[in-house]
């Protein structure tokens, strides 16, 4: 009788520590499933916040190309009206010697005129 009560014993007390490390193992799998989703949530605002900071550096970068060319656009228009500017002033002061080489050469063939009539005049006279 005592080996029947021995083993009634141990059965039961078996029984009661399977079905406390049962309950235990539920609760470590309740808890891993807890700690997946919520690794998972943490992982979905990572890349969440990752794909934002990378859609944001595209659009600074795509501001700056296109502030880089305006500034060349403009830096290029600025050059071809100096230079056109200065083409101006080059032709103004072309036409400008080439008027006063015009007005040079007509006083002298003024003068020249006016002295081939003295001496026409003078030979006529003697």
């Amino acid at each position: 009788m005592k080996t029947r009560t021995f083993a009634a014993l141990t059965a039961m007390a078996l029984a009661v520590t399977l079905a406390a490390c049962g309950q235990q193992s539920q609760q470590a799998v309740d808890k891993a499933k807890e700690s997946a989703t919520t690794a998972a949530k943490d992982a979905a605002a990572a890349a969440t916040s990752a794909a934002k900071d990378a859609t944001n550096a595209a659009a600074d970068a795509a501001k700056s190309a296109a502030d880089a060319t305006k500034d060349a656009a403009n830096q290029a228009a600025d050059a071809t009206k100096d230079d056109a500017a200065k083409s101006s002033d080059a032709a103004k002061d072309a036409a400008a010697s080439a008027a006063d080489a015009s007005k040079d050469a007509a006083a002298k063939a003024n003068d020249a005129a006016m002295k081939a009539n003295e001496a026409a005049k003078d030979a006529a006279k003697k």
